[in-house]
């Protein structure tokens, strides 16, 4: 299947019955600003330009959200629990986007598509939901033409400084994207 548009991406994602049941796992909480995100949406993109019938196994699914009134890490916690009941094989990951930027020594973020905006690599810098009318929607701060040309650059956020620069270098070296992904190229 070709992939060159984010309307191919997000048929891809529609056609897959297995991310469309953790999306509407997710939708359930009803959780402020939030998107499924990073490896869930990159995984898929590299799996079908590759060619693969099996997917990638991901270590697990991040969901994140952005609430300012409740920031405890206890209530990630009690919502993960919430969605593994929904779904117990699935490796859940709940995070509060509006305190996450205290644990990743940043600047406040303003949304959680902010803070899309300033993951690492612009190839991980995805999210997807279900709208209320139950429609996927994909969110591409640094647009889609990375993940489908299957290149892993930094995001800008991550070239504005050196310590930065390296925390992005060793990411990529560590995840090693392209043993798994043959055709991915990393810029480093």
């Amino acid at each position: 299947m070709s992939m060159n548009s984010i309307e191919d991406i997000i048929q891809s994602i529609e056609a897959d019955e297995w991310m469309m049941n953790i999306l509407k796992a997710a939708q359930q909480l009803q959780l402020p600003d939030w998107w499924i995100c990073a490896g869930f949406v990159r995984s898929k993109v590299w799996d079908v330009l590759h060619g693969f019938d099996e997917r990638t196994v991901i270590p697990d699914i991040d969901v994140v959200y952005f609430d300012e009134g409740t920031i405890d890490e206890a209530e990630e916690k009690r919502l993960e629990k919430v969605l593994h009941e929904i779904m117990p094989q699935v490796p859940w990951s709940v995070k509060n986007e509006a305190r996450m930027h205290v644990r990743n020594n940043m600047d406040p973020y303003s949304s959680t598509e902010d803070a899309i905006g300033k993951f690492p690599e612009t190839a991980t810098a995805l999210g997807v939901k279900l709208n209320l009318d139950g429609d996927l929607i994909l969110t591409a701060p640094h647009g889609v033409d990375d993940v489908l040309n299957m290149v892993v650059r930094p995001t800008p956020y991550f070239t504005e400084s050196a310590e930065l620069l390296k925390i992005y270098k060793h990411r990529v070296v560590k995840k090693n994207w392209s043993r798994r992904w043959g055709e991915v190229k990393v810029d480093i």
